[in-house]
């Protein structure tokens, strides 16, 4: 049985490609499955989010992670080798410490974010649903989370704001110097435009705007900070007083187009916009940075944003290598504890069907009217002999093999002290 983890992220993919093979919430049930066919894999959970693409599966045979990166080349038309020449792949105890490590925000494009977490468990939580889940992944990612939750609780990788919300503010802020005079635009209701909305109330904005494909869930954000609620299909209209244009919803297709923005510029008379795309796939066309009032950022483009607040983060993040070492010895612990107690079970059972056979030939003696004192001995000889036999053989052949270490090990596993000839012998 093997655990791996293979798939694309910020780190090793543009978002060009991340785009390509991200999967959308109601692809998720399909996918999980088909992955499964695919490459074989008894479980599987897929976390796709604006900086990542991974597949993490438990599979009997080597070749798993390999078929499962050829499925995601496959299924979303992108050639594997540009696929193989930026993914990452690993298995077993690398892929456990990196699991940890994602929940954690510790890989995350901004160090110690907590959005990943809560991702991580509707990741699980679909595969569930999907009826990918098994015994292995039961064990493993509750244990991640609870790991991931410590590091949060026992270090400061969290402390400072350093969102990608809050990083594209903080670019709003270097553009404009009174965000108190500006107004926003705010596409999609999730929970990356809530921060968002939350950094930019805390800034003083003077207006607000949610649009969304539902109003009702636009409405709800937009009540919590004082902000307008239209729709989608409002935006053209929204574009002409917005100063400041942040997307990011879950859409396939660019919701945001360079006609639309142009037409909206020449009503601005040409004052610039501020527009942060920060959903993958992208909301806004990459044809929009051509227009020259346009000031059009990625996801990408907030890097360099993000790593002026990190350093204080990094530090922290050092003390976190330390509780993941710790997590996966007592991981280790617990899967030891765990074989022990099925290898009891098992032998319980086994000594407990000897028994039931053993009692149904006595009863079925004593029909026969065989004497009980008899059948009850031949019942106490014959089980002995059963249960002992196994350990005896297998003490015969250590003593064979002159494996010292293993006889002295079973005498201690069987009770008998060091002391026991001795005392027979008295």
């Amino acid at each position: 049985m093997t655990l791996f983890s293979v798939g694309i992220n910020h780190q090793s993919a543009s978002i060009a490609l991340r785009e390509k093979v991200a999967i959308l919430p109601e692809q998720m049930t399909e996918a999980l499955q088909a992955v499964c066919r695919a490459a074989e894999l008894s479980e599987a959970v897929i976390l796709s989010t604006c900086n990542r693409t991974e597949i993490i599966g438990i599979a009997d045979h080597a070749g798993a992670a390999s078929r499962a990166l050829e499925w995601l080349s496959a299924s979303h038309h992108v050639p594997l080798a540009e696929l193989q020449a930026c993914s990452y792949h690993l298995a077993d105890d690398a892929c456990h410490r990196h699991l940890i490590a994602v929940a954690s925000g510790l890989e995350s494009m901004v160090l110690g974010e907590p959005q990943i977490l809560g991702q991580m468990k509707s990741a699980f939580a679909t595969a569930e649903e999907a009826q990918t889940i098994g015994r292995h992944f039961y064990r493993l990612f509750p244990h991640v989370f609870s790991t991931a939750k410590r590091i949060r609780t026992q270090t400061a990788i969290g402390q400072n704001p350093v969102s990608v919300a809050y990083a594209a503010v903080r670019l709003a802020r270097r553009i404009y110097a009174d965000l108190g005079k500006t107004s926003a635009l705010l596409i999609g209701a999730g929970e990356t435009i809530e921060l968002a909305a939350r950094h930019l109330a805390e800034n003083g904005i003077k207006r607000i705007v949610v649009a969304n494909r539902t109003l009702a869930r636009a409405h709800e954000l937009a009540e919590r900070f004082g902000a307008e609620a239209v729709l989608l299909s409002d935006i053209p209209d929204q574009l002409v007083h917005a100063d400041i244009v942040i997307a990011s919803t879950a859409s396939q297709l660019p919701i945001l187009g360079k006609g639309a923005v142009e037409r909206a510029l020449k009503q601005r008379r040409h004052r610039p916009i501020l527009m942060i795309d920060i959903a993958v796939p992208r909301d806004i066309e990459p044809e929009v940075a051509e227009l020259r009032d346009v000031y059009l950022y990625t996801v990408d483009d907030l890097q360099d944003i993000i790593d002026e607040n990190l350093r204080a983060r990094q530090e922290e993040a050092k003390k976190a290598d330390g509780l993941i070492d710790d997590s996966l010895l007592e991981y280790q612990r617990q899967l030891r504890s765990l074989d022990a107690v099925d290898t009891l079970r098992v032998y319980r059972e086994q000594a407990e069907q000897q028994r039931d056979n053993e009692l149904e030939r006595a009863l079925r003696a004593l029909e026969r009217g065989e004497r009980p004192e008899a059948v009850m001995a031949d019942l106490a000889r014959t089980l002995t002999n059963k249960l002992i036999h196994a350990p005896s053989v297998g003490l015969r052949k250590a003593g064979e093999r002159g494996e010292l270490e293993q006889i002295a090990w079973l005498r201690q596993l069987l009770g008998l002290g060091q002391d026991h000839h001795d005392e027979s012998g008295e």
